[in-house]
């Protein structure tokens, strides 16, 4: 391990004990400061985003707004970590949660703020110290988050951005100081980091990718489905997680629902990302663009129906795509990240509820009925961490965020995550 990185580890470790010793609330002041930079540098930040990885910059500002919010959400939260007594035949006898120490996160480039933050917010607030290697092209971000963090008055060690690659991550997972990672990625980075914990026996937090279903059913508000089905797929250029990737639609709607969401579709034509006005911009790489060439000419070679044509107007920028599809294609198997769009139909619940569950991947999923019973038969039933009724799949600062399946474990975000760095120690005697 490079000297510096070594350098940087100490720090932690020193800091850690420090930190560690701090109340709840003491911890937790810091945050209010925290969110007042993020306002005050709201511009400068959603500017640096754009830049690096090519979003609009409208989206990029509701990004720096919705960490602000998660800011003051931490800010007031109770401490679910304080000790619990627990009635036994013992005197002493309660349940205290206690830190773990350095928490590694391995961030992704597609939210460069709001997912790093929502790492680093409840890990730190728990007590840990957070050390974070960004996406390479996101360097910037990690750095701008580092420096909000001082001028926030965060004590130096709590949270370090490391400029690293892959090998060094592994070595810090050799760490013994390093007790957990948490990664935000594509399956095949997770398995690998998790991989790497798990010989060193350490904890890992996974969130990794989505084949997202987004079912309308004959009673929806269709075009309201519409207009939000287009915004969860298309949103941050398709490259989210949980964007609604398959869209699974009662068949006795098609002829009346695919035209409207053919119509929203459209409205995302690739324009200057530093304008107010612009829905969609471009790819963060041109080697991404490639990729997503491939599954779509994969997909059509497997008889796929092309409904929008995914045209390609620059390195990294695309008209959007919508093919429908059947069931057995490919493709649905894999992780779309990109303006593409597939749809399919089902005759009954029964058989949209099969098709969004025969996917590989349990992030999140949409589903679009007025009829409460058939919500919750669609709720209780499908296969992923979070369902959201009459709305897009989205993150909210309050609620747990995380999958199952290949889509990965652990939670974050709301009160849970305050507790995925803990450990439970019991005290008990006479």
């Amino acid at each position: 391990m490079k000297e510096d990185l070594k350098n940087k580890i100490s720090i932690a470790e020193q800091q850690f004990q420090e930190w560690r010793s701090l109340s709840f609330d003491q911890r937790q002041s810091y945050l209010p400061r925290f969110a007042e930079v993020l306002e005050r540098y709201k511009d400068e930040f959603s500017r640096l985003i754009t830049t690096e990885m090519n979003k609009p910059i409208s989206e990029s500002v509701s990004e720096i707004e919705k960490c602000i919010k998660m800011a003051r959400y931490y800010s007031e939260i109770d401490n679910y970590n304080a000790a619990e007594k627990v009635e036994t035949e013992f005197r002493i006898s309660e349940i205290r949660y206690e830190p773990l120490g350095i928490i590694l996160g391995v961030m992704p480039w597609n939210f460069p703020f709001w997912q790093a933050l929502r790492f680093i917010i409840p890990a730190i607030l728990a007590g840990n110290v957070a050390v974070m290697k960004h996406a390479s092209i996101c360097f910037g971000s990690g750095k701008a988050i580092e420096s909000a963090m001082e001028e926030a008055g965060f004590p130096a060690g709590v949270f370090q951005n490391l400029e690293i690659g892959h090998k060094e991550v592994e070595e810090l997972l050799a760490h013994p100081a390093v007790r957990a990672v948490s990664l935000t990625g594509s399956e095949k980075a997770g398995a690998q980091v998790a991989s790497t914990a798990a010989i060193h026996i350490k904890k890992s937090v996974l969130e990794l990718g989505g084949s997202d279903a987004f079912i309308v059913m004959q009673d929806a508000d269709l075009r309201r489905a519409a207009e939000e089905g287009a915004r969860a797929r298309l949103q941050n250029c398709g490259q989210a997680c949980n964007a609604g990737k398959r869209f699974i639609v009662q068949e006795n709607i098609a002829e009346d629902f695919v035209p409207m969401l053919v119509e929203e579709f459209k409205k995302f034509q690739p324009g200057d990302k530093f304008k107010a006005e612009t829905l969609l911009s471009g790819l963060a790489k041109a080697e991404f663009g490639d990729d997503l060439e491939a599954q779509y000419r994969r997909a059509v070679e497997a008889g796929a129906e092309i409904l929008l044509p995914l045209n390609r107007v620059s390195d990294i920028a695309f008209e959007p795509g919508l093919l429908k599809v059947l069931p057995d294609n490919p493709v649905l198997k894999e992780e779309v990240f990109g303006p593409l769009g597939f749809i399919l139909f089902a005759e009954n619940a029964a058989e949209a509820l099969e098709i969004a569950n025969d996917v590989p991947y349990g992030l999140s999923a949409s589903v679009w009925t007025r009829d409460e019973k058939l919500s919750n038969y669609f709720t209780e039933n499908l296969e992923c961490g979070m369902v959201s009724i009459n709305k897009m799949s989205s993150s909210d600062p309050r609620l747990p965020f995380g999958g199952i399946k290949n889509s990965g474990f652990g939670t974050e975000l709301s009160h849970l995550a305050l507790r995925e760095f803990v450990h439970a120690k019991t005290i008990v005697g006479h």
